[in-house]
C-alpha cells in the first residue's frame, strides 16, 4: 500500500519488491489512499488501518441490521397468545439482532484475524453486505438495492471470485423459490450483481481457484478441530436453531443465513481447511445462532455462561500474571520463560495501557456479577458473557502484551541488523525471502528491494538468503558472505547477508 501511495507499484498491479503481491487490488486502493491523504499527519501504517477497523464495524452494523429485518418476517416473528401479552414485534427484532453482534464478537475466529489489515477483511465485509441485501429485500427500498449491486463485485475485486459466484447462485434460488411476489421480483437484481463480479474477475484476470488437498486422516480431524474453536460459540447455536425451526427451512430468515455460511463453510473445506476463509462464514453462523435464542433452554444457557466465565477468567489471570513476570520480575519462572522465548526483550511501562487494561478487568468483574445476579435479563443474555470475555481478551493484548507480542512478531529488529551491514537506499535482492520481510525491508529499512530475480540476473550489490541454521551452505557464485542475523524468536534459519565479490571486502562472520 505504501509502494502504491508512493508511486513505486502500480495500482492495477499491487506489488512489493516488484513482485505481485495479490490479484484483490480493492483492499490494497483503500490502504493506499487513506496513506495518501493522511500520511503527512500520522503514521502510514496507521493511516492504512483505518478503513480496515471501519469495515470491521460495518461487518457489526451490517449483521444487527440484517438480523433486525430477518426477524421482522412474519415466519420469524413468536406465535401470539390467547390473551396477549407476547413481545413487541419491534422490540423482539431488535433483541435478535443484539442477539447476532453478540455472536459475531463473540466468535474466536474473528478474534484471531479480524484484527489484521488484510483483503480478508474486506471479504468479510462484501459477505456482510450481501446478506444484508438479501434479508433486507431489495424490491423494499434503494439501499437495498445498492447494497446488493455492489456487494459481489466488491467481493470479486477483494479477491473471492468464486465466492461471489456462489452466493449469487443463492441468492437467485432464495428468492425464486420466495413466497413473497416481492422477493421474486429481486431475481434481477441479483443476477446483474453477479454478472457485474464475473466481468471484474475476468477483466482483473484472477478467475481461479486454489484447491487444498487432505492427503491423511489428521488434516481431516485438524479441520473438524478448527472449526469447533474457530466458529465457538454460534455453531451449538445454530445447530439448536436448525433443529428448533427444521420446519421453517424454506423461510427468509432461515434460508438465508443457512445458504450463505454453507457456500462460504464448503469453500473454506475446498481450500483445505482455510481459515481465512472460513472467517467470511461469521456473520451468517452469527445469524443462524441469534435465532435460536428465543428457544434456548435455561440449563444450556447456564452452561454457556460458566465455561464462558471460567476460560476467559483464566485467560485474564494468565495475561496478569505475565504482564507482572514481565514488569517486575516476579513470578520469576514465568519471567525466565517470557526471556527464553523472546530473548533480548526490554520491557516497557505505559501508564495509559494499565489503566486501560484494569478498566476492562473490572468491568469483566462487575459484569460476571451482574449476569449470576437475580436480575431480570434480556432475551440476548446468553451471549453477553462470551463476548465480553473476547473484547476483553482482545483488550488485554493490545495493551498488555502487545510490547512482547510486536518484539516477537515484528521483523524490525532484523532490518535493524541488516541496515548495519548494508548502506541505506541501497538495493538488495531477495527473491526467497518472505513476502512480508520483504515488505519490512522497504518500510523499516527504506532499501530498494529486488524480489524479481536470483543472484545470477540482479543488478543489486547485495542479497539476502534463509538458510538453515542446521549444515553449512555454500555461498552463491560471485558472491561473498558478510554476516547472519536472525530474529530474536527465530531459532531454526538465519537471515544471510551476501555481498559481490567486486565490491571492497569486509570482516566476515
Amino acid at each position: 500500500m505504501v509502494s502504491m501511495a508512493d508511486g513505486r507499484s502500480s495500482w492495477w498491479l499491487p506489488t512489493v519488491g516488484g513482485v505481485a503481491v495479490n490479484v484483490a487490488p480493492l483492499p490494497h486502493w483503500l490502504g493506499a489512499g487513506f496513506i495518501r491523504l493522511l500520511g503527512d499527519w500520522i503514521d502510514p501504517a496507521l493511516a492504512a488501518r483505518l478503513p480496515f477497523a471501519a469495515l470491521l464495524a460495518a461487518v457489526l452494523l451490517l449483521t444487527w441490521s440484517a438480523a433486525f429485518r430477518l426477524a421482522q418476517t412474519e415466519a420469524a416473528q413468536p406465535l401470539p397468545f390467547a390473551f396477549g401479552g407476547e413481545a413487541d414485534p419491534v422490540d423482539y427484532a431488535r433483541a435478535i439482532a443484539d442477539g447476532a453482534v453478540l455472536a459475531l464478537i463473540a466468535s474466536l475466529g474473528l478474534l484471531q484475524l479480524g484484527h489484521e489489515t488484510t483483503p480478508e477483511l474486506a471479504q468479510l465485509a462484501c459477505v456482510a453486505l450481501f446478506i444484508y441485501a438479501l434479508a433486507a429485500n431489495p424490491a423494499q427500498g434503494l439501499l437495498p438495492k445498492a447494497a446488493m449491486l455492489l456487494a459481489l463485485p466488491a467481493l470479486a475485486a477483494s479477491g473471492a471470485p468464486n465466492i461471489a459466484a456462489g452466493l449469487g447462485l443463492t441468492g437467485i434460488v432464495i428468492f425464486k423459490n420466495s413466497s413473497d411476489p416481492q422477493a421474486r421480483a429481486c431475481i434481477a437484481w441479483v443476477i446483474v450483481s453477479a454478472g457485474l463480479s464475473l466481468v471484474i474477475s475476468l477483466a482483473l484476470g484472477h478467475w481461479s481457484w486454489q484447491f487444498g488437498n487432505f492427503h491423511k486422516i489428521d488434516q481431516v480431524f485438524a479441520v473438524v478441530r478448527q472449526w469447533l474453536w474457530f466458529l465457538w460459540p454460534a455453531w451449538p447455536m445454530a445447530l439448536w436453531t436448525l433443529w428448533r425451526w427444521r420446519r421453517h427451512m424454506t423461510h427468509r430468515h432461515i434460508a438465508v443465513p443457512l445458504s450463505c455460511a454453507a457456500v462460504t463453510s464448503v469453500a473454506s473445506l475446498l481450500c483445505g481447511g482455510l481459515d481465512r476463509v472460513l472467517l467470511l462464514s461469521l456473520p451468517a453462523w452469527a445469524l443462524l445462532a441469534a435465532f435460536a435464542l428465543p428457544t434456548l433452554k435455561r440449563s444450556t444457557a447456564a452452561a454457556i455462561d460458566w465455561f464462558s466465565v471460567f476460560f476467559f477468567s483464566v485467560c485474564v489471570i494468565g495475561v496478569w500474571v505475565i504482564y507482572a513476570a514481565v514488569q517486575t520480575g516476579v513470578p520469576a519462572r514465568t519471567a525466565r520463560n517470557v526471556i527464553k522465548l523472546a530473548p533480548g526483550f526490554v520491557s516497557e511501562f505505559s501508564a495509559l495501557s494499565l489503566v486501560l487494561a484494569i478498566v476492562g478487568t473490572l468491568a469483566w468483574i462487575w459484569l460476571v456479577r451482574w449476569r449470576t445476579g437475580r436480575n431480570q435479563h434480556a432475551l440476548w443474555k446468553s451471549l453477553v458473557l462470551p463476548a465480553s470475555g473476547v473484547a476483553l481478551c482482545w483488550l488485554l493484548m493490545m495493551t498488555l502484551m502487545l510490547p512482547v507480542v510486536d518484539y516477537a512478531r515484528s521483523f524490525r529488529p532484523l532490518v535493524n541488523q541488516v541496515a548495519k551491514h548494508v548502506p541505506a537506499d541501497e538495493c538488495i535482492a531477495a527473491p526467497s525471502v518472505p513476502r512480508s520481510l520483504q515488505a519490512a525491508l522497504e518500510y523499516f529499512g527504506k532499501f530498494r528491494v529486488d524480489g524479481t530475480d536470483g543472484a545470477k540476473n540482479t543488478d543489486c550489490k547485495y542479497l539476502l538468503q534463509i538458510e538453515a541454521r542446521r549444515g553449512k551452505s555454500a555461498a552463491p557464485p560471485g558472491w561473498t558472505r558478510v554476516a547472519r542475523e536472525s530474529l530474536p524468536t527465530d531459532r531454526t534459519d538465519w537471515t544471510v547477508i551476501y555481498r559481490r565479490q567486486s565490491m571492497p571486502s569486509s570482516r566476515i562472520r
